[in-house]
């Protein structure tokens, strides 16, 4: 039987910017060997597959593919799986809360309405866990195409994951984030050499509470990303602990990335805060439908 698609941009309200996903609205009976191949052949970033529910307390399972590999979570899937549910009906207009299945547990999504139109939707991502600060400056800076005096002089190089780890990396300015170049060749290096194998994510903060970003992960297949959800509850998260963001700013961050792409999307931060401890992340935006399809393979 034909498969049905839908084609969206995530964390953009404009079509052909933002980051693109194939939500595949029926996915039963496909084995993941299938749904491999067919977010192989969409080559997008990522590509969802949505299945009846799987555990208590959860609305549906779904299933996230890279061209290369399967994510247990992620931002812009969850986010444009949301808009692309409420567009089928499997989510009712007026719904607060709808539940994603994924592979880190329940993922839930708080959605905003105009109407009947779903107008804006937040995850809620795990708590985080930091990793100690990384050397080997040299090394990652040259990962990047760039020197070590492009790397912020007083902050750490450090990995942080809300479900899916990242190192971030932040840099002196936005001009030097749009010198960084994505090679296959010199990740693998750095991985070889200094044992770090992880998505890159590179910013640069504009006070109060806006970052310049860009997202690098070629060994999932990504040479680079538009819109990176996953890694900007991390990022959100890195702000609050290096107190780059005041209490009151970390509620409202904005990560302008894929801007070098071509592709400029706007994602949305709110990290919540109590004793000094992080208690909330939640990861926002927007998406809009460019397409729907069938396909036949």
């Amino acid at each position: 039987m034909p498969l049905q698609y839908l084609h969206y941009d995530v964390f953009t309200e404009e079509p052909l910017t933002g980051n693109q996903l194939a939500v595949f609205v029926d996915g039963r009976g496909l084995s993941a060997g299938r749904m491999q191949a067919l977010a192989r052949e969409m080559n997008f970033s990522e590509s969802t597959f949505v299945l009846p529910p799987e555990t208590p307390g959860t609305d549906v399972r779904m299933r996230i593919f890279t061209p290369a590999t399967e994510m247990p979570m992620a931002g812009h899937p969850t986010i444009g799986s949301a808009f692309a549910l409420a567009q089928t009906g499997v989510i009712r207009p007026g719904t607060a809360r709808f539940v994603f299945g994924q592979g880190v547990g329940p993922v839930p999504v708080d959605l905003e309405w105009e109407g009947s139109r779903l107008r804006f939707a937040w995850m809620t991502q795990l708590n985080p866990t930091f990793g100690p600060p990384v050397g080997a400056r040299d090394l990652i800076a040259a990962a990047l195409g760039l020197g070590p005096e492009d790397l912020a002089p007083d902050l750490p190089v450090q990995q942080v994951s809300c479900g899916v780890p990242f190192l971030l990396v932040p840099l002196r300015s936005p001009e030097a984030v749009d010198r960084a170049v994505s090679d296959a060749s010199a990740c693998r290096r750095l991985a070889e050499s200094a044992g770090i194998a992880l998505p890159i994510f590179l910013f640069a903060v504009l006070p109060p509470a806006t970052v310049h970003s860009r997202m690098f992960a070629p060994g999932f297949g990504i040479i680079e990303d538009p819109a990176t959800g996953g890694a900007s509850g991390p990022l959100g998260c890195y702000l609050v602990r290096h107190r780059l963001v005041s209490h009151d700013a970390a509620r409202s961050i904005v990560s302008n990335q894929g801007i070098a792409m071509g592709r400029p999307s706007r994602i949305h931060v709110a990290i919540g805060e109590r004793g000094g401890d992080i208690v909330e992340v939640k990861v926002g935006g927007t998406a809009v439908l460019v397409g729907t399809g069938e396909l036949l393979a």
